[in-house]
């Protein structure tokens, strides 16, 4: 065989090996003491506060979920991190899309662990931010479906003096050779785009830093529980893409007389909104979710009930089996679009308040990273 087949040949399994699905994980850092939490919640108060206490509300609950290889850990430790990294890297995961608080000019919360991550250089994975903005509550719920609310930590929008800080407090991490970048553009999604009052001014401001800084601008993914309703009006803001996250899409659907019905019985035996995961995980996904300017959601599971009690949500009967067919029609709608939107946003690596994570546990250990890591390869193999 000569060089030069040699060479094609190379070239070939190159193109092959990088034909992949861009799987990107968010990331919740709230796994470390802070003085505000200490002051709310009490001392020492972590996400492994309600993890721990939760308990088994119904028949067939599974409560509380427990961390196997990675046990309670404290994200204060590098050596968490770095196993953290690891663990992603092996289940096919891009990067992590860490949760980003920002309220206010010098008004941050829970930014330890990323600011470590950004200092040290370590781990060597890559990552984006994702903007939660909304208004921190401590949040009481009832059985009926009602909320009460305490305002702790109100989320600004100051104007463009603002927007400038803003831009500038995050540079130092879009200029990391780590972060996530697509069309030569930092990725960096809005939690709640439609809260911003003045979002095209705010794009528009970030988008001229940007290439000030040497970008082609900022790559704005806006997230929506209500993707197709609230689509348009993002885009004709600025936004470039939107990440449709559909846990909630068969709940909200059912008529009137439904809703009434189940809320009563709910009420009567004291229980929270239960859904089955393998009947209702095709919902997930929408043959929206196909288009180029929409970004499907990976659901590994769901149970809200360790912050929320009886007043919670959750899809119960999450297995791996199931999870697999999911992965497999979520990858099924971004297989045709365009290479450098094949990206599905994963929720979540480690949301464990929400029983919403990948993150081996003493029930299943590896079995979700192993899924989804033969899934991409089967992604990969059929490109």
């Amino acid at each position: 065989m000569n060089q030069k087949v040699l060479e094609y040949k190379e070239i070939w399994r190159k193109i092959m090996t990088n034909k992949k699905p861009r799987v990107i994980a968010f990331y919740l850092p709230q796994f470390h003491p802070t003085p505000h939490n200490n002051e709310w919640y009490g001392k020492g108060f972590t996400e492994w506060t309600n993890v721990a206490k939760a308990k088994k509300l119904f028949w067939g609950h599974e409560q509380p979920h427990i961390p196997a290889d990675l046990g309670f850990y404290d994200l204060r430790l590098p050596e968490v991190r770095e196993e953290q990294a690891k663990l992603a890297k092996d289940a096919g995961i891009e990067g992590f899309c860490y949760y980003h608080y920002w309220f206010a000019p010098n008004e941050f919360e829970l930014e330890l662990p990323f600011n470590e991550v950004l200092k040290s250089g370590k781990p060597d994975f890559p990552f984006m931010l994702c903007w939660a903005n909304e208004t921190w509550q401590k949040k009481f719920w009832n059985i009926d479906g009602s909320i009460e609310k305490h305002d702790l930590r109100t989320q600004t929008y100051g104007g463009a003096k603002d927007y400038e800080q803003h831009f500038y407090d995050v540079l130092p991490a879009f200029k990391d050779n780590r972060y996530i970048k697509i069309d030569n553009k930092p990725a960096f999604m809005i939690y709640k785009p439609l809260n911003i009052p003045d979002l095209k001014v705010f794009i528009t401001i970030w988008n001229e830093l940007a290439k000030e800084n040497g970008f082609d601008g900022v790559f704005f993914i806006g997230q929506s529980i209500n993707a197709d309703k609230e689509k348009k009006i993002m885009l004709e803001a600025g936004i470039d893409i939107v990440n449709s996250v559909r846990h909630y899409d068969n709940y909200s659907k059912r008529s009137v007389l439904i809703k009434v019905l189940y809320k009563a019985f709910r009420i009567v035996f004291r229980l929270p909104v239960i859904k089955d995961y393998k009947k209702i995980y095709k919902t997930f996904v929408t043959e929206s979710d196909r288009k180029d300017d929409m970004i499907p959601t990976i659901i590994p599971n769901w149970d809200h009930t360790p912050r929320s009690g009886r007043g919670g949500y959750v899809i119960k009967n999450s297995q791996p089996r199931f999870f697999k067919k999911h992965v497999h029609q979520v990858f099924d709608a971004i297989k045709n679009k365009n290479q450098n939107r094949q990206i599905a946003f994963l929720k979540s690596w480690n949301e464990w308040g929400e029983g919403n994570y990948m993150e081996p546990d003493l029930k299943y250990g590896k079995q979700y990273i192993e899924v989804l890591k033969e899934e991409i390869d089967t992604y990969r193999s059929e490109q």
